[in-house]
């Protein structure tokens, strides 16, 4: 007898669940690729073909065009894997976090740090 599939939900937060993954794969490995100097000069170089030697489909080239963190995790982006996208112009965990919660990095590192007292 098969069991009907719970779904959690937190709201206001996307879940990296297993339909996240199997939709994000192709963004996650380009943003995994990006380990190494040599893919992310060729990134660089030409963002649409080396998005289309992995297969994004329209809503991730469309997100990774936007440099949108939320767009990206709705395309099924995992932040982990996200970062290193985020790297490549210079930016941390910490603009991902400011850009997830709509704050300045600036509010979002006061935020952090008041939460840790």
């Amino acid at each position: 007898m098969a069991t009907a599939k719970v779904r959690r939900v937190i709201p206001g937060t996307p879940l990296f669940d297993g339909d996240a993954a199997r939709k994000g794969y192709a963004l996650n490995k380009m943003c995994y690729s990006f380990n190494s100097a040599d893919n992310r000069a060729e990134f660089t170089r030409d963002e649409a073909a080396y998005c289309r030697k992995y297969g994004l489909d329209p809503q991730q080239l469309a997100a990774v065009e936007k440099r949108n963190v939320l767009d990206l995790i709705a395309a099924g982006g995992n932040a982990y894997y996200l970062a290193k996208f985020a790297g490549i112009f210079g930016l941390d965990m910490q603009d991902i976090g400011a850009q997830q919660t709509g704050m300045s990095k600036e509010a979002f590192k006061a935020r952090l740090i008041e939460a840790g007292k």
